[in-house]
């Protein structure tokens, strides 16, 4: 359970861009830099890592956010699954959602536990 619905205007407050991917283009690739985190507006996006995916990502799920936590590259592959929409949040956002948004903060906790909880109930 994530939790009450989360409010997403901060996309607008924050002047966030947002980004189309056509269906099957990469995202990025694991081993690049972690410059920006994504938050799937529209659309769905695969997790991949060699070859296998790990984790498809819908609306209003989070990806690529643990290169920005703890400054390291990419750890698997993101691949436009549905041709999805995303907002970029780079790090310099990032760090200022976290600073004076304690409910972005507690969304990219849960989005986290959840992903560990799956992938716990997997093995």
């Amino acid at each position: 359970m994530l939790g009450a619905p989360f409010d997403f205007d901060f996309l607008e407050r924050f002047k966030i861009p947002l980004k189309r991917f056509s269906a099957g283009e990469k995202i990025f690739l694991e081993e690049d830099p972690g410059d920006y985190m994504y938050l799937v507006v529209e659309g769905k996006v695969s997790i991949v890592t060699y070859g296998t995916v790990l984790e498809n990502v819908g609306l209003h799920g989070i990806f690529g956010e643990l290169a920005l936590i703890d400054n390291a590259p990419r750890s698997a592959a993101a691949m436009a699954a549905e041709a999805p929409e995303v907002a970029l949040i780079d790090r310099d956002t990032f760090l200022e959602l976290v600073r004076h948004n304690p409910a972005f903060s507690l969304y990219v906790m849960r989005q986290l536990a959840a992903r560990i909880r799956r992938m716990n109930e997997s093995l």
